[in-house]
């Protein structure tokens, strides 16, 4: 997109469309807690713009289910763009799982100042929307010290065990959605968090598509030992279950082979 669009995009992102909601508030008033994600997290769920009127801010829910106004990211910084006139700039982060811009207009664009391709960044900002393409309108932005490499160790920790509970979630939901009547599927949905929205997207997502999305994740974490199967899982975003069929069928077909136990490659034509 050109800085004309950048520029335009930018006025309304300032705006009043984010007052809090109660399910993502923090303790300050008006202020919605910066959840911490994954890139693909917010690349591979469905955003849902705000409303004024429902004083409801923009969001995306994610393939797990998880409703993200605010995010909290730590990546490394791989691009860093700002225009000539000093009205917009943005980063790209790459955490590993997929890549996500961060941006900001005006006179916002000093946050980034203190970061450079090559540094690992926590970005905080709100999950935004613009011809298709799902970003965070940057709040605050720091590189993490040399001294600090054992916080994205932590949070990866966390990360993944905030996931496995959530894709324990999704997988049950999918099961009782055979038998159970609507009603009672949004009561049980809404005792683990989900409300109707969140349930709808976890719900219409199909496993036709997991084979692709397990071969794609191989060859592009694999850098030449094969990846190990508990990266595999952290990385996608899928239930462990549904992982486990598409490899079961990876392999019988020949299109992924183990060449030690608990690693993966793909095969490549």
């Amino acid at each position: 997109m050109d800085s004309e669009s950048e520029m335009f995009e930018g006025g309304p992102e300032r705006g009043p469309d984010a007052q809090a909601g109660p399910a993502q508030q923090d303790a300050r008033p008006g202020r919605l807690v910066a959840v911490r994600v994954r890139a693909a997290d917010i690349t591979h769920g469905r955003f849902f713009p705000g409303s004024r009127e429902s004083m409801e801010a923009g969001h995306v829910i994610t393939p797990l289910g998880e409703r993200v106004s605010r995010a909290n990211l730590l990546g490394t910084v791989v691009d860093k763009f700002a225009n000539e006139t000093g009205s917009y700039a943005s980063i790209t982060l790459d955490d590993g799982t997929d890549t996500v811009r961060a941006k900001a207009f005006g006179a916002d664009i000093g946050v980034f100042d203190d970061v450079k391709p090559g540094d690992a960044a926590v970005v905080i900002g709100k999950v935004k929307e613009y011809q298709g393409e799902t970003y965070l309108a940057a709040e605050s932005v720091r590189a993490l010290l040399p001294g600090e490499a054992t916080e994205e160790s932590l949070r990866k920790l966390e990360l993944l065990d905030r996931l496995n509970d959530q894709k324990t979630a999704v997988e049950n939901l999918r099961r009782a959605a055979a038998t159970m009547p609507e009603e009672e599927l949004r009561e049980y949905a809404r005792r683990v968090g989900m409300d109707a929205e969140a349930l709808a997207v976890v719900l219409e997502q199909k496993e036709d598509d997991y084979k692709p999305r397990v071969l794609e994740a191989l060859e592009r974490l694999d850098e030449g030992s094969g990846v190990d199967v508990m990266l595999l899982f952290e990385t996608l975003q899928l239930p462990d279950a549904a992982v486990e069929r598409a490899m079961d069928d990876l392999l019988e077909e020949g299109s992924i082979f183990e060449p030690t136990p608990g690693r993966f490659r793909a095969i490549k034509g």
